[in-house]
């Protein structure tokens, strides 16, 4: 029979909490990366110029909003980076709100078209499931 001490119980907490942090971490990047993912990789986001995908940031106090001036060059690109939402989920803690908003100009007609957003917040459960997997197998080949 097992014999548990404060000590090996507080070793079992602080490493179930790591694990659920990493989840936490790990579903909020999946899903900011899921509702950019464009339609040629099997997302729901078409992609002209990239404006509206590199207008996706985050925010732990409220959700970014959309800036009506933000609108495409013409003949320009945008770069598909995360930078500053890594930041944010990096430093939020567990449990707190990560809002993830477009702040480009025409991300609510587009939303409304296309649902990138709704279509990816509806796979929420499923998203934390695979984390909370990709977790777990990882602990277990560790040992």
């Amino acid at each position: 029979m097992a014999r548990y001490t404060f000590a090996n119980i507080g070793q079992w907490t602080r490493k179930t909490e790591q694990r659920m942090e990493a989840v936490f971490r790990d579903s909020s990047q999946t899903v900011a990366e899921e509702v950019k993912k464009t339609r040629s990789r099997g997302g729901h986001m078409r992609v002209d110029t990239g404006l509206l995908r590199s207008s996706l940031m985050a925010s732990t106090s409220a959700m970014p909003v959309i800036d009506p001036t933000k609108r495409p060059e013409p003949g320009r690109s945008y770069p598909d980076e995360n930078g500053q939402i890594q930041m944010v989920i990096a430093g939020a803690d567990i449990g707190e709100t990560i809002y993830l908003g477009f702040t480009a100009a025409h991300a609510r007609p587009r939303e409304y078209l296309d649902g990138f957003t709704r279509l990816t917040a509806m796979r929420w459960p499923q998203i934390v499931e695979a984390s909370a997997r990709k977790i777990k197998s990882r602990v277990e080949t560790r040992g």
